[in-house]
């Protein structure tokens, strides 16, 4: 196939991508670059202004927690934070993806094939890069994620998989994808420990009625899932709760507060986690009884 030919081509998949209906569900966030800061101990932000990213400096190796959005101007400002925040990112050696969505898988190729990163998804999200990639392109900007990846790890619910120091407890929440994971591990700050949690992905985007007939799943089966899902780690011991979007915790506006109050560190509350999910299991039954989504 000539050069031409293999533009041609390109140009027309992108041209079936951005057609596809999940191409319009995503609402664009303009995402700029964060200053990486130490949320607590040894766990890192380096994430953006939307997207969120972090870091555990497990003492034999750096753990990441997602690859920020799809984009080369994403990435750069994913290394940058990782560079700024004191570390090497080639000593990143496992990457956690929250869900199979672009905006969180955008360098997971780059550390891979940079630094030899090992990847690890939710079992049901790697199946659906292998069988239903479009609905991996949940953004308005398709054209950047080309190339999806095959997982070196496929994480199952209840898997314990130690990284480095770091020991992190898996659970599978199904309902923003299929293959959302929820986690739980600890970090310390000299003799002390906490616990945090981490949900992968709170979206409802995927839940709305034109997107479910769409995926096939006209009886709306997702929205009980995903009840069940916040039911299953509700009740999980937190301490700090690791956003996966900005808005989650109020992430910008609490770093201020960091910098404004030294000592003080408002991501260090034991009730944040459980308040978030109660309020997103309110906010899904009110998406439920709505007439115009049913």
């Amino acid at each position: 196939m000539s050069i031409r030919s293999e533009y041609e081509e390109y140009l027309s998949r992108q041209e079936k991508v951005k057609a596809h209906p999940m191409a319009r569900i995503w609402v664009n966030q303009e995402s700029r670059y964060v200053k990486p800061f130490q949320m607590y101990g040894n766990l890192y932000y380096v994430g953006d202004s939307w997207v969120c990213a972090h870091l555990v400096d497990t003492g034999k190796g750096l753990l990441l927690f997602d690859a920020g959005n799809c984009g080369n101007a994403a990435t750069a400002m994913l290394i940058q934070a990782i560079w700024e925040a004191g570390f090497n990112p080639a000593d990143v050696r496992w990457l956690v993806l929250s869900h199979g969505h672009v905006d969180h898988i955008g360098a997971a190729n780059f550390f891979r094939k940079m630094f030899g990163t090992r990847l690890y998804l939710g079992a049901p999200d790697a199946e659906m890069f292998r069988t239903r990639p479009e609905y991996a392109l949940i953004h308005e900007s398709t054209d950047c994620m080309d190339e999806l990846f095959a997982p070196d790890v496929e994480i199952q619910d209840g898997d314990v998989i130690r990284f480095g120091d770091t020991e992190v407890t898996f659970y599978l929440v199904p309902g923003h994808t299929e293959g959302v994971i929820s986690c739980f591990f600890d970090v310390t700050d000299g003799m002390e420990t906490k616990r945090v949690g981490y949900y992968g992905g709170f979206g409802f985007n995927t839940l709305q009625k034109d997107f479910l007939i769409e995926f096939g799943d006209p009886g709306y089966r997702m929205r009980e899932v995903y009840l069940r899902s916040i039911q299953k780690v509700r009740d999980q011991k937190v301490d700090i709760f690791m956003p996966n979007h900005t808005n989650n915790v109020d992430l910008l506006n609490k770093r201020q507060y960091m910098l404004d109050h030294p000592g003080e560190n408002p991501f260090v509350d034991d009730q944040a986690w459980k308040n978030y999910l109660d309020m997103k299991y309110a906010d899904l039954l009110k998406l439920m009884a709505d007439p115009a989504q049913n």
